[in-house]
């Protein structure tokens, strides 16, 4: 049993039922997607991602999008390219050299590159000053609606079941196992629980007296009408901020032509969802790319995002319940595939990953 079918319950629920003899069943609180994997940027990186072993997780989960997409054998939204970013000041030009080099010496395909590169990259850009820039072209970015809807198909074709608009109220636990889920209207019995289920985690984790703390990190990604084609190589551009008064643009173009467009980090906090807050969004993202011409913005709602307490993913079986797996991310766009796979390895072979040794539920007590 599968709780959650955003990004991670949805590569999960995929691996699982290639395995025979494995009946896997999704219950999802919405549809599909519509938490926070609907909310993400969708930026799958390494870049910025430490320690160095949390950095090497996501340097391979990176890499393995390329096999995913290969074994889906659909159009699963990726969009290739790499990442480019640019810096205006000497201070951050320097912190950007100095992060550059951090990420060369750990194996990561990451290089400074001049002006001229960036617009032979890019022509429609107009980035004004540009004290230091880099070029990230492992990097990519997911539509992860598309996603989420390839594997959860591809789930069903295997024998999964997915019950959308089924809200989860509750375990029954006998001799310390979840041996029966209950929703609004019914109880669904089962072997084993995979809680993917985002910021809901914590609340569910706690009917069967598993602590999973989190924070509270709000973020807004807003969205555009279509426009024309205004990212010819890379996948994505993160961009300095205009004046003191601002911070980071990023901005990455989908299949339609729309722009999803955020500021400052992942990490940061931000709850305007104005019309006001999206139009200015998209100003300054006009001010570097003024090809975006008349597109308009479309204020998105505030997201939350699965934030465990610590900044790192909860990966494995609870010692509370030991059928209760967890599989509660920050970064889970880019650990999707690893994640997918190597859950799917603990929870049908018994197997104990030693690559999630630092992400134990148990670390929290």
């Amino acid at each position: 049993m599968i709780v959650g079918a955003g990004i991670i319950g949805a590569a999960i629920a995929y691996h699982l039922s290639r395995r025979n003899g494995i009946a896997v069943t999704v219950l999802e609180r919405e549809v599909p997607g519509a938490g926070a994997s609907g909310h993400s940027f969708a930026w799958a990186n390494a870049f910025g991602k430490e320690p160095r072993e949390y950095h090497t997780l996501n340097r391979r989960s990176l890499d393995m999008w390329y096999r995913l997409a290969h074994q889906l054998d659909a159009d699963i939204g990726i969009h290739y390219g790499g990442e480019m970013r640019w810096e205006n000041t000497p201070q951050r030009a320097t912190q950007l050299r100095q992060r550059i080099q951090q990420i060369q010496k750990w194996g990561y395909p990451c290089r400074l590159i001049t002006r001229d590169e960036m617009l032979a990259f890019e022509p429609h850009l107009h980035p004004g000053t540009v004290a230091a820039a880099s070029f990230s072209e492992a990097d990519i970015h997911i539509e992860t609606d598309r996603f989420i809807e390839v594997c959860l198909q591809r789930a069903c074709e295997g024998g999964a079941v997915v019950h959308p608009q089924t809200s989860v109220t509750g375990f029954v636990v006998r001799e310390g196992s979840i041996v029966a889920v209950k929703t609004t209207d019914a109880e669904f019995p089962c072997e084993g629980v995979v809680l993917a289920s985002g910021v809901q985690t914590t609340e569910l984790a706690a009917f069967a007296h598993a602590h999973i703390p989190q924070q509270r990190s709000p973020g807004i990604v807003i969205e555009t009408t279509p426009c024309a084609k205004v990212l010819n190589n890379v996948a994505i551009i993160h961009a300095p901020p205009t004046d003191e008064n601002h911070q980071h643009l990023h901005l990455r173009q989908m299949g339609d032509g729309s722009l999803r467009i955020g500021q400052g980090t992942q990490e940061g906090i931000n709850r305007d969802d104005s019309q006001h807050h999206a139009d200015a969004l998209l100003a300054r993202a006009k001010a570097y790319l003024p090809a975006i011409g008349d597109a308009e913005a479309i204020p998105t709602p505030v997201g939350y995002r699965p934030m465990p307490l610590d900044g790192f993913p909860v990966l494995g079986f609870t010692e509370a319940v030991q059928n209760l797996y967890i599989a509660l991310m920050h970064s889970g766009v880019t650990l999707a595939p690893l994640v997918g796979e190597m859950a799917s390895l603990e929870i049908a072979d018994n197997a104990r990953v030693e690559w999630f040794a630092p992400y134990r539920p148990e670390r929290f007590g």
